[in-house]
Order: structure tokens, then C-alpha cells, then sequence
């Protein structure tokens, strides 16, 4: 008989429709639309497209959506087009996070520097990473960040804060997954340092936490200021849970975030891992524009696993992170079901992100509100990554 992996609450939680306050900021409710790369910037800037993009989101019930992937420096984009912080920018921030407000909802930005997978044709610039490792992504081995590197990325991230909070964002969400700098350092596949940056979790996680930490102070206390952490990296030789909830841990003793998004899945080698369900990679690989990534994406996919969908696929994973931090946590991994979410919520999750549930369905937590709906549609095809290469970020089954 098969177990189920959603363990029936012995009492109810919450309400999923009831407000939450996140650090300083109050959320009309629990649910977030999660950072999914738009592939809508032009130029490094905030396009209309993109505003009316998430405005969906917004209209639709959210109680704050995030804008994707803004990189905290010029040499922290993994495409050309990518929204990197600085102040030709501030003009079109300014501009997104009116156009949410006006919709009742809180505007996120996800902040993040790619780390060894930035390629050099969208940074002008090597790669660097905690150690030099070869970067299928970028095509290229990266190098190994010095102290002063590490000092830059620093000012960087809290300059990048800085920016965001003068441009009307609620909250701040730094990357620290899925295979991203700040997760490089965290994963031994990664980081074979031999200083106090490398080692134990204690030291691999040292440089995150140096980051985390000039964020929350740059963000200033009107925003909040939460992370968007591996539990692990899906592989033997990456992140273990018991690591990912060690960190949790440090995160919660050391005050720099209000929050926890917790994920899994190292993008350039368990990437089915953060996704499941059907995999876009030939898909992606077949509308990518550049020929080498496309030869570097076509020799890799052989080597990717595929992970079956389940609903709130994260969970077991994140139920051990519960138990060990009192941090709100927001559960992430396809969720698409009311159900689903009333019982994340007796279960002491705090909040829930849906995401490609929403870009099927923008209105579904509105609908879910009036009693409409209680699931969305989506199917987990995942054709709307690859969609993503190809123009933008889109579900194919909507118009």
C-alpha cells in the first residue's frame, strides 16, 4: 500500500486566505508566487511586458509575487538580457512595484549572482566560483574567488538591497539554491576550498551568511529579507539535508532573515529535481539560440535524471526543517490544491509558493478565495521552461 506523503494534520491551521506578516511587511495572505525566470528584461531593464506580466499574479489573489532573478552585478548574469542592479534600473523597478501595490499585493525581488555558471557572453568576464570547477552552462572552467572577490560579491549584494528598497520592494529573497553562488559555496561538489570557506558546513557556509547578513542590514527595516535555501542538491556528492538544515539553523541564530523558501536541485546537475514531472531539456535545447550552449546542453541531457511529480514534492524534506527552526517557512514544490495548502498550514508551514500552477492559472487563488476552485490545472509538462528559451516564460495551453 502506498504512503502517503502529506500526513493528515490532527487540527486545522490557519486560514491560507489570512493575512501574515513577514518581518515588517503584512501579507494580505499566505500564498507567494516564487521567482521563475521571466526571460522578459531587455537591455538589463524592467520591460512593460514584464510588469503586465506579474500583474496577473497580483490581480489575481497572490499575496505577493517575485520578480525573478535580478543579479546583484554585471558579472553575476547568466543572459545578456538579465536585470542586473544598478541605477539605470531604478526607473523600471519603481515602475513594477507600483503596478503590484496598485493590485493589492507585496512585490519581491529575487537577488543573485550566478557564480561559476555565468558565461562570458553575457558578463564579459570569467567565470568564478568557490573552486575551479568546469561549468557545463557556461561552457568554460571558472576560477576560484579570492578574498577580494569575495568582499566585491559582498558590497554587491548589499548595494543591490539598497537599490531595491529605494525602489518600493516588500522584501528582499536571496538565492541560495539550485546551484547559484551563494549555493556553490554551501555544496561540496562545489567548494573544495581549504580555508575557512571550505570544509565543514560551518565554514561552507560562512560566505552566505556574510551575504545574508549586509543584506538584511542595507535592506533597512522596512523590508523584509528572506532566503531561498537548498535543503539539498538531489546527488550524492552535493548538499546533504542534514547540512541544508544545519544552515537553516545558522540562519535562524544569526537574525538576518525574517523567512525561509525552502527548495533543492543543483541546476547543472539534478535539475529535474527542483522541477519533476516531464523533463522540457530537448525542448530547451532544441529552441536555445547560442550553438555552443546548444551543443553543451544537447551532449548533458543524457546524464539528467528524471524525477516522477508529486504534489508538494519538498515536503518530507521540509517537515524535518520545521522541526528544527521556529523561522516562518514557505513550502514550495508544485502544489496546485487547496487541500494541499490547508493542510501545509496545520502542518506549520507559514505560507506556500505556487508557481507553475499560476502561470497555467494567474486568477486560481482569487478563484480559490470565492470558493470557485479548489485545484488548478496544471499538468507538471514543464513545457513552460522551455518556452522560456525559446521568447518568455509562458504556459502553452493559455492563449
Amino acid at each position: 500500500m502506498a504512503v502517503d506523503p502529506f500526513p493528515a494534520p490532527p487540527t486545522p491551521g490557519p486560514s491560507v486566505f489570512s493575512p501574515f506578516v513577514l518581518g515588517p511587511v503584512e501579507l494580505r495572505n499566505r500564498v507567494v508566487k516564487p521567482a521563475t525566470n521571466e526571460a522578459m528584461s531587455r537591455g538589463g531593464l524592467v520591460t512593460d511586458q514584464l510588469v503586465d506580466w506579474h500583474r496577473e499574479f497580483a490581480a489575481g489573489g497572490v499575496g505577493m509575487t517575485t520578480l525573478a532573478y535580478c543579479a546583484v552585478s554585471g558579472e553575476g548574469r547568466t543572459f545578456p538580457d538579465q536585470i542586473w542592479m544598478r541605477d539605470a534600473a531604478a526607473d523600471g523597478l519603481a515602475r513594477f512595484t507600483a503596478a503590484i501595490h496598485a493590485e493589492g499585493a507585496a512585490a519581491a525581488i529575487q537577488l543573485g549572482h550566478a557564480g561559476y555558471m555565468c558565461p562570458a557572453s553575457a558578463t564579459g568576464t570569467a567565470p568564478m566560483g568557490p573552486s575551479v570547477r568546469f561549468s557545463p552552462f557556461a561552457t568554460t572552467f571558472c576560477r576560484a574567488m579570492s578574498r577580494a572577490d569575495m568582499d566585491r560579491t559582498v558590497a554587491d549584494y548589499a548595494r543591490a538591497a539598497r537599490l531595491a528598497a529605494e525602489t518600493g520592494f516588500d522584501a528582499v529573497e536571496v538565492h541560495v539554491g539550485h546551484g547559484y553562488l551563494l549555493s556553490q559555496f554551501l555544496s561540496p561538489w562545489n567548494n573544495h576550498r581549504r580555508d575557512e570557506y571550505g570544509g565543514s558546513i560551518e565554514n561552507r557556509a560562512r560566505f552566505p551568511r556574510r551575504v545574508l547578513a549586509a543584506v538584511r542590514e542595507a535592506a533597512g527595516p522596512a523590508v523584509a529579507v528572506y532566503a531561498k535555501l537548498n535543503m539539498d542538491d538531489g546527488f550524492r556528492g552535493g548538499l546533504e539535508l542534514a547540512d541544508g538544515v544545519a544552515v537553516a539553523r545558522m540562519l535562524e541564530a544569526d537574525g538576518s532573515v525574517d523567512a525561509l523558501q525552502l527548495t533543492g536541485g543543483h541546476t547543472t546537475r539534478t535539475p529535474m529535481y527542483l522541477l519533476r514531472g516531464s523533463s522540457p531539456l530537448q525542448e530547451m535545447a532544441r529552441h536555445e539560440k547560442q550553438l555552443i550552449r546548444r551543443l553543451g546542453m544537447q551532449a548533458f541531457i543524457r546524464f539528467f535524471d528524471d524525477y516522477p511529480f508529486e504534489e508538494a514534492f519538498f515536503l518530507s524534506h521540509a517537515l524535518q526543517v520545521r522541526r528544527e527552526v521556529d523561522l516562518p517557512l514557505m513550502l514550495l514544490g508544485g502544489i496546485t490544491r487547496l487541500e494541499t495548502i490547508e493542510r501545509a498550514m496545520a502542518l506549520g508551514f507559514e505560507m506556500v509558493a505556487m508557481g507553475r500552477a499560476l502561470i497555467r492559472e494567474p486568477d486560481l487563488v482569487a478563484r480559490m478565495e470565492k470558493g470557485a476552485t479548489v485545484a488548478g490545472v496544471c499538468d507538471a509538462c514543464n513545457r513552460c521552461i522551455a518556452e522560456m528559451e525559446r521568447d518568455y516564460t509562458r504556459c502553452v495551453y493559455r492563449p
